[in-house]
């Protein structure tokens, strides 16, 4: 991605949160707080499709056992931006497989949601650790803790019983909590993954931090890159009782290497829980020593208040493995520390 590209992304991001600062959202909370996941400018492009390919940074958010698939240090910075639903978040990073058998990664976010509304703001911070049993099987596991506030006035959503943090917390506006995530991964050779993730399996009882099962199956290679994932929420939605009800959410999500440097992404997400249907774009820039991405998705069905809905992401990554601080016999052949570097 050249710099007036680079230029012309964050025009736009930034010109539709401007417009969107006028008024509080029209969106119900929880849309934009995204189950409370952390999206990297990949793996918004592929629809959120990144449970068993996303390695490296998107490993840390996705499935902590694929940071361990390769030898990478990385760092890296993202910005999520969702116009309508005026959620602005903030993340730094680094990923490191390469100094030890354990592979280990820290991450850390600063977020905020519609400040002339619910008034939601929170700290997301993730420290994860992985290995490889073996060549073709690998383990993870996220600690995570999350210190979140609403100080708007009680909004309700999604069927989730009325409260002043609308996410599923009765008669709280705050949630202080630490919480795991755990994920699988098994290589059946080189080009194939099949994961297994559950996600705040401690089930702390909120959509703050809901528990869920998911997985994924992917195909990749240096060039391309194919994987399907579902993922069942156990926590978010409830019915007129405030009993759980379990949602889906399917994903789909494509993506090729085009000239050795810029990869190019399509993907597609179904929610059962909001009924909506999404279609995501991705661009990217790879350098041997850093990373460009840009990843938009936008719902083409639903209406307020599920919809409709943006969510932009711009990450930059810097590998620490290509500034000559890492010995080169550490590392891994090129085409798979490329994969890794999202």
């Amino acid at each position: 991605m050249g710099l007036r590209a680079r230029h012309a992304a964050l025009l736009v991001a930034f010109s539709w949160t401007a417009r969107a600062r006028a008024d509080a959202s029209n969106l119900v909370p929880e849309v934009g707080y995204n189950y409370g996941e952390i999206e990297t400018g990949r793996s918004a492009g592929m629809g959120g499709a990144s449970r068993a390919l996303g390695n490296g940074m998107t490993g840390t958010f996705e499935n902590p056992a694929n940071i361990a698939l390769t030898r990478v240090y990385h760092l890296q910075a993202l910005a999520q931006i969702w116009p309508e639903a005026r959620k602005q978040g903030y993340s730094l990073g680094a990923v490191d497989s390469v100094s030890g058998p354990i592979a280990g990664s820290v991450a850390g976010q600063y977020g905020v949601l519609d400040p002339d509304g619910v008034r939601r703001k929170w700290t997301d911070v993730r420290l994860a650790l992985a290995m490889s049993v073996s060549d073709h099987f690998y383990v993870g596991i996220t600690g995570k803790y999350l210190k979140l506030n609403d100080s708007g006035p009680p909004r309700t959503g999604f069927g989730l019983p009325p409260s002043s943090a609308a996410g599923g917390l009765p008669d709280q506006a705050s949630v202080e909590n630490i919480t795991f995530d755990v994920g699988a991964t098994a290589k059946p050779n080189e080009n194939i993954a099949i994961a297994v993730v559950g996600t705040n399996v401690t089930n702390p009882g909120h959509g703050f931090q809901p528990l869920t099962v998911g997985g994924g199956v992917g195909f990749g290679n240096n060039d391309v890159t194919i994987e399907g994932d579902v993922v069942a929420d156990f926590t978010t939605f409830t019915d007129g009782h405030g009993d759980s009800r379990t949602k889906t959410r399917f994903m789909f999500g494509f993506e090729y290497l085009a000239a050795d440097h810029y990869p190019l992404r399509l993907g597609y997400r179904f929610d059962t829980g909001i009924k909506t249907h999404a279609l995501s774009l991705g661009v990217g820039y790879i350098d041997p020593k850093f990373s460009v991405d840009f990843g938009i998705r936008h719902t083409i069905s639903g209406s307020e208040p599920y919809g409709p809905v943006t969510s932009i992401i711009i990450d930059l990554q810097y590998f620490i493995e290509a500034s000559g601080l890492v010995r080169e016999s550490e590392l891994v052949g090129r085409g798979a520390a490329r994969r890794g570097a999202f």
